[in-house]
């Protein structure tokens, strides 16, 4: 069987210098041992010592006709999250209660000036306010401690993470500015139990939250009011606090990656105006519109389906790729009627001027050769043949080859007429292309110009 041995080594040397205040801090404390000077005999005074004291369930109140008075405050720590799809505010928030209990005052001077103790928060009652917008349950752990004042004042101080619901205005996305609310109210107790006071000043609240906020996550806090209201929601009228956070959304971001990404597509649509029209032409306005269109499935999962107004940005992706599906669309249509007139004119091929001055031509030529074999049978058949009749049948064949060259002459003019001047159709469809592209970049600029002027002052 082992033995084990509790062996403990002290060393003066490896003594810290906090052990040394401490220990000398803790010698001094059993020495002073005046009366009354100890929180205990404060709580066994006040009748707090036992488990089932008389004060610690019942509302703090000399008489049941008074109402007890709650004084609240809230300031924002952080602002974890913003969910737009699921219309929920996430925060961080810092709660100081004060009431007071008439029934735990004592006189500080019979206890060596204790002005101050902390208890349990089970000890004492303290008000049931709950935040109306909460939708998930607290997962900060609660403040486990009362603070408690010689004049009867009880302060309570609890952090919480608040995941309420918030109604979110879209409108002016990524430029818009949120306000959120967070209500606190009785659960049970009416106005005439209750009565909740709050600091008014606005400012100096605004102030106290930016001082202590630590994250904003993708928002800038503004500012921050508080106003109160009355409800009668279970028979009894209730006085409900009412605190308004509004915030900012900082939208560099989203102009980055969205908004200057479509800008660009358009650019690249407005220069495609300088291309001609042909199937290339077509195919790159169907890649450019397929990547807006890439551009608006990234778009719904941001934006919530909820909205009751379309937003403006949704409004920023439709108008554009309406531009540039008409643009599309008109090149599709001016392409068509270029390709229908080079159809007609392979048609009208045969009936073309040029082809009888060929012909006619042809036949000339055919004389020609008719009249040199003739003249050579002539001169080699027939020597006795006069000199003036050769002379008589070549001038006839120079004759004949005199209109034979203006004749040509008169073909190739037809000729060039002809390859200068479009069809009627090509004719038709330049100028609904120099047309279109004044419609075009004139609708741009007025879209684009109405649209960001609706936007600016919010961001402003």
């Amino acid at each position: 069987m082992s033995n084990y041995t509790l062996i403990e080594i002290q060393d003066e040397n490896t003594t810290t210098d906090g052990q040394l205040d401490f220990d000398k801090a803790s010698s001094q404390s059993s020495e002073e041992n005046p009366h009354y000077c100890t929180y205990q005999d404060v709580l066994e005074d006040l009748n707090m010592t036992r488990s089932n004291d008389k004060y610690t369930m019942t509302r703090p109140t000399l008489n049941h006709k008074k109402s007890t008075p709650v004084f609240l405050q809230m300031a924002i720590y952080a602002i974890l999250d913003v969910r737009e799809v699921d219309q929920t505010f996430i925060s961080y928030v810092w709660i100081d209660m004060k009431w007071n209990n008439p029934h735990i005052s004592w006189n500080k001077s019979k206890f060596c000036d204790i002005s101050e103790i902390i208890v349990p928060t089970d000890s004492l009652w303290k008000p049931d306010l709950m935040i109306e917008e909460m939708v998930e349950k607290d997962k900060a752990p609660p403040s486990p401690f009362l603070k408690l004042n010689s004049n009867g004042k009880v302060e309570y101080r609890n952090d919480l993470v608040v995941v309420s619901t918030c109604r979110m205005h879209i409108y002016k996305f990524p430029f818009d500015v949120q306000s959120c609310n967070v209500s606190f109210k009785s659960v049970v107790h009416s106005n005439k139990e209750l009565e909740i006071f709050f600091n008014k000043n606005n400012t100096a609240l605004t102030k106290w939250s930016r001082r202590v906020m630590q994250t904003q996550y993708e928002w800038l806090f503004m500012n921050q009011s508080v106003t109160n209201k009355t409800v009668n929601h279970f028979g009894f009228n209730q006085t409900v606090i009412v605190y308004t956070i509004k915030m900012k959304r900082r939208s560099a971001l989203y102009v980055a990656n969205f908004l200057i990404p479509v800008l660009f597509f358009l650019c690249l649509d407005l220069a495609s105006l300088l291309m001609s029209n042909s199937g290339e032409k077509i195919g790159f306005k169907v890649s450019v519109l397929l990547a807006v269109t890439v551009m608006q499935l990234l778009l719904n999962e941001i934006l919530p389906v909820s909205s009751n107004s379309i937003p403006l940005i949704v409004i920023y992706c439709i108008g554009i790729f309406a531009l540039m599906k008409l643009s599309l669309l008109e090149t599709i249509f001016v392409t068509y009627l270029m390709e229908k007139d080079s159809a007609s004119q392979d048609g009208d091929a045969d009936s073309d001027p040029r082809i009888n001055e060929e012909n006619e031509i042809k036949k000339c030529s055919d004389y020609m050769s008719i009249f040199d074999e003739m003249a050579h049978q002539t001169t080699s058949n027939n020597e006795e043949v006069s000199r003036s009749q050769l002379t008589e049948l070549f001038l006839a064949v120079e004759k004949v080859s005199d209109e034979l060259g203006a004749i040509k002459k008169k073909v190739n003019l037809l000729g060039s007429d002809h390859e200068k001047k479009p069809g009627y159709w090509t004719r038709v469809a330049n100028r609904i292309t120099k047309g279109f592209q004044v419609f075009y970049v004139t609708a741009v600029t007025v879209f684009l110009c109405t649209l960001f002027s609706l936007w600016i002052p919010e961001s402003d």
